[in-house]
């Protein structure tokens, strides 16, 4: 008599967990109000404590009234390049762009030298030493939120994705994301901070 043998096969199932928070920036003295929406999405069966982090963080228009329209987001993800970030923006003017991480997840307005300005809540560029130093996204003496160039295309969308080597998903939360009206030379000569001027568009990171 013959007999059957019947192999079972196992096949895992794995699933994804997924968690969403909007982080919302209160101005200080200002009394500006920062605005940006980050999901965190957990990869390859991530925890909300451990595991790959993507983050998308909402960008929006602003000015010295407040925070204006969504402009599209940025997606951040760590790799081997360090901070990796996917924009996915439009109605911004063409060229390169100054592009940094600032301090405080607030995209409000702010006072200076007796006018309000646009995304003064956001405070300086990120600068966990204290350098004082604006030297680009490569030097190690500077600002560590200073990041390459956003370059934006004719017809006002950036897309094109850039790596701060530097940085990490969990060092931006609860910080903001700056973009501004002119470019960046990563000097603080002819002008202070790149040259890069007035503060066009921000978004906030959750600090979960």
């Amino acid at each position: 008599m013959r007999k059957l043998f019947v192999a079972v096969l196992t096949f895992p199932v794995l699933v994804g967990c997924a968690g969403v928070s909007v982080g919302v920036g209160v101005g200080g003295g200002s009394g500006g109000v920062g605005v940006g929406g980050s999901a965190s999405v957990g990869l390859g069966g991530g925890t909300s404590s451990g595991g790959p982090r993507v983050v998308t963080v909402s960008m929006f228009n602003i000015d010295a009234k407040g925070i204006g329209p969504e402009i599209g987001t940025l997606t951040l993800s760590d790799s081997r390049g360090g901070l990796h970030i996917v924009p996915k923006l439009a109605g911004l003017p063409p060229g390169p762009r100054g592009f940094h991480v600032h301090e405080n997840p607030n995209c409000g307005p702010g006072m200076k030298d007796g006018t309000m300005q646009a995304g003064l809540g956001a405070g300086g560029h990120y600068d966990p030493r204290a350098t004082g130093k604006h030297v680009g996204p490569t030097g190690d003496e500077g600002h560590r939120g200073d990041l390459p160039v956003l370059n934006v295309a004719a017809d006002g969308t950036a897309s094109e994705p850039v790596n701060a080597l530097r940085l990490s998903v969990n060092e931006v939360r609860g910080r903001a994301f700056v973009i501004h009206e002119g470019g960046d030379n990563f000097s603080d000569q002819p002008k202070p901070l790149g040259g890069g001027g007035r503060r066009i568009a921000c978004g906030t990171v959750s600090s979960e």
